[in-house]
């Protein structure tokens, strides 16, 4: 598996580099993991975090780049520390023995074949929780199909319903077909959501959404088409942390936060589509609180 890093096409970038030698590509990373925090956290949707948290695992860098990014620590910088994949299955471990619901893996991406390998060590060594994905949503699809059998609970962002802000803000023009494509895949690969007594989701799909400012439009017409595509297959989590970040001061149609009255107009507009299965986020999610301090705690 790890021959895929040769000439790497992890993701749609398709840089075809070779990071076994220490090559990069867009996303920056190189033959090794590296992580920027490891623990048990409690700022994830209800059915995934719920009362014990979620054992996240931030990786470092990122195959998006958006200009806005609010982890740019890590997504876009060096912090995080380089580790083994047996190293990665022992964290997998000790979130476990922590009391985690789940191992959420985020950004993972550019490390596939070292966290499918971490995985299938942890499970020989007792991981039995749920693991999450938690991805961007710009994933090709011959690689979701081969998290077959790995993955549990898909967590991908929809960010965009306009190719232009998709090129202005990720560089990424094909983002919507291309999320459209892996979202698909992910649906039909885990099916209906699950949950256990305690109302920890088990099986899923939740489909995130950060509105932007001045795209509100465009966050309407997502959720017109992901309910009617997928309906209550699928839970649309409405996010309304953005915070003006990064290179956001070079945007100046970005460089605010949302109006709440805005986000109260998206979610009015999501009850009369008919939306049941969703999560929206309280007045002041968007401050610098809530950003994870990558100081590689768990690591």
């Amino acid at each position: 598996m790890l021959d895929l890093l040769k000439k790497c096409r992890l993701c749609p970038r398709n840089c075809g580099v070779d990071r076994s030698k220490g090559q990069h590509g867009f996303c920056g990373a190189g033959a090794s993991v590296r992580v920027g925090r490891a623990a048990l956290h409690m700022w994830e949707e209800p059915c995934i975090s719920g009362e014990n948290g979620s054992g996240t695992v931030f990786f470092s860098y990122c195959t998006l780049q958006c200009v806005y990014c609010q982890n740019t620590q890590i997504s876009q910088g060096h912090a995080g520390k380089e580790i083994t994949i047996d190293r990665l299955a022992e964290i997998f471990l000790e979130l476990q023995s922590q009391g985690a619901n789940n191992i959420n893996l985020v950004t993972p991406t550019h490390y596939l074949p070292q966290i499918l390998t971490a995985i299938d060590i942890a499970k020989k060594n007792g991981l039995n929780l749920p693991i999450v994905y938690n991805t961007s949503g710009y994933e090709k699809v011959e690689m979701i199909q081969m998290l077959d059998g790995y993955i549990d609970i898909y967590l991908p962002d929809f960010k965009y319903y306009s190719a232009d802000a998709a090129k202005r803000y990720s560089n990424a023009p094909d983002y919507i077909e291309t999320a459209k494509q892996a979202l698909e895949t992910m649906v039909r690969q885990i099916g209906k959501p699950q949950f256990d007594d305690s109302g920890i989701m088990q099986k899923g799909v939740i489909v995130r959404h950060l509105i932007l400012p001045g795209r509100y439009d465009e966050s309407k017409k997502l959720l017109a088409y992901l309910h009617k595509q997928y309906g209550d297959d699928i839970y649309i989590s409405l996010m309304n942390q953005y915070t003006p970040f990064a290179q956001a001061e070079h945007y100046p149609e970005l460089n605010c936060k949302i109006p709440q009255k805005m986000y109260d107009q998206i979610i009015d507009y999501a009850v009369e589509l008919g939306i049941e299965n969703g999560f929206v986020q309280e007045e002041g999610t968007a401050e610098e609180s809530f950003i994870p301090n990558f100081d590689g705690q768990g690591v």
